[in-house]
């Protein structure tokens, strides 16, 4: 990965597991909520203090709750749970499905 100036990334190669792509140009990119921040807020973040939901929705000290991927997987997705959206690969879902159910250090 090359960075520029303020951290701006220029270039590099990206895997996306939820469809096993590979990208190239980081204008493709989008960090996707594993939890989208909707559906945390109608399963019980709503009654969080808002310093615990800021915590969740930029939870660097989880690997599983940001996920890199590229942008029109991430549009895909939006705000949906695994009952109305499921990654387009096959060979991704075990994972993402275990991705999904373990707990982000900032949401518990």
């Amino acid at each position: 990965m090359v960075k520029g100036e303020r951290c701006k990334i220029l270039s590099g190669e990206w895997f996306f597991y939820y469809d096993q792509h590979t990208v190239t140009d980081p204008k493709g990119l989008d960090i996707d909520h594993m939890v989208p921040l909707a559906e945390a807020w109608n399963s019980g973040a709503s009654q969080w203090t808002k310093e615990r939901r800021q915590a969740y929705a930029n939870d660097l000290g989880a690997e599983r709750s940001l996920v890199a991927v590229t942008a029109k997987t991430n549009r895909s997705k939006a705000d949906q749970d695994p009952a109305q959206w499921m990654s387009p690969s096959a060979d991704a879902r075990c994972t993402y499905l275990a991705d999904w159910v373990s707990p982000s250090s900032a949401g518990s």
